[in-house]
């Protein structure tokens, strides 16, 4: 494969990032363009890809790109409860997927993405930022290796001007979002926890407040992994100062962090204090470049099915818990 051939599904906001990123990597070439609306399309092309060449090809049926333009790969960035049509049908397509966050807003969807994905033998990642950086990855290893004991407890929050920001888009719209700024923006924190601690859920209590909007704007959650750790995230949607951090408590130390992005790190050992500087090896990267170094067999991909599968049982039992009133467990499947 002499460049991997890549169109992009759903041509609003963060697709632009996205084809910014892919325009710059010489593995690439942006074959085609999907969306509902040509002059959105038209107007995404000047915005992001006037002088590239050459042009891609625009379409308003994700099908007919995938055929007109043989294309290898899709990045889709549509809305979130439209994932699952759109991921099952790019993988019928034979195409390998870079799935906007969330994966999908259904447990039961994630698992039979999941179940797709092993039987077509194709790449499925999601677009989260922690999992590309070192310092989570440096993070992850400390869980997995117990360097400093077992992981007790994980306390988090995330707070951005989302209720503003989000007026009127399809972003406040259940049927299109699946829900509000825990399943926008917090998806980032709630994809840190679950990658990081790598364990199924097994018990969830919420709150979550709509503030007289169609979905959740501020939310509390406790959660229980089935090892035993513990977690409590705050979302939070109307504050006007954007933020995010995770603080993981081990045995023998304890390691802060950025959760959004993994920009910062500092850990602190029993004993010693802060080590001042932790040995992270390796550097950041997009997502969109891990995808293209996975499908080239050059990388493992950072994300993978199985975290969104975690993530979607976590995000079930969150607004099953705020609807009750009670502690929610994920269903048994299979």
């Amino acid at each position: 494969m002499s460049k991997v051939r890549v169109a992009i599904m759903g041509c609003g906001g963060m697709a632009g990032a996205h084809a910014r990123r892919l325009r710059g990597n010489p593995d690439v070439e942006i074959v085609g363009l999907a969306d509902v609306d040509l002059g959105r399309l038209e107007a995404f092309i000047q915005r992001n890809l006037a002088d590239y060449e050459p042009r891609p090809a625009l379409f308003t049926d994700a099908a007919t790109m995938y055929a007109e333009t043989k294309a290898d790969a899709v990045v889709i960035v549509t809305p979130h409860t439209l994932h699952f049509e759109h991921g099952m049908q790019a993988l019928d397509h034979g195409l390998h997927v870079l799935m906007e966050k969330p994966m999908v807003t259904d447990s039961g969807q994630a698992h039979k993405l999941a179940a797709r994905v092993q039987e077509t033998g194709k790449i499925l990642v999601v677009g989260y930022n922690t999992p590309c950086t070192p310092e989570f990855r440096y993070l992850r290893n400390l869980v997995r290796t117990q360097e400093l004991g077992r992981l007790e407890l994980v306390s988090g929050w995330l707070v951005q001007n989302w209720k503003q920001g989000t007026r009127g888009s399809w972003r406040q719209d259940p049927a299109l979002s699946g829900g509000g700024q825990m399943y926008d923006s917090g998806a980032h924190l709630f994809n840190s926890l679950v990658w990081t601690v790598e364990q199924p859920v097994s018990e969830v209590f919420a709150f979550v407040d709509n503030q007289d909007t169609p979905v959740d704007i501020n939310g509390t959650v406790n959660i229980r992994f089935a090892n035993g750790t513990l977690a409590t995230i705050t979302i939070g949607g109307n504050c006007p100062s954007d933020g995010a951090g995770l603080t993981l408590v081990f045995e023998e130390g304890r390691v802060e962090v950025d959760g959004w992005g993994g920009s910062w790190i500092r850990v602190f050992r029993r004993g010693q204090g802060q080590i001042k500087y932790p040995p992270i090896p390796g550097k950041s990267e997009t997502p969109d470049d891990n995808f293209i170094d996975a499908i080239l067999g050059r990388a493992e991909p950072q994300t993978s099915p199985t975290n969104g599968i975690q993530q979607s049982e976590l995000m079930d039992c969150i607004y099953e818990s705020a609807r009750t009133g009670q502690a929610a467990r994920p269903q048994v499947r299979g």
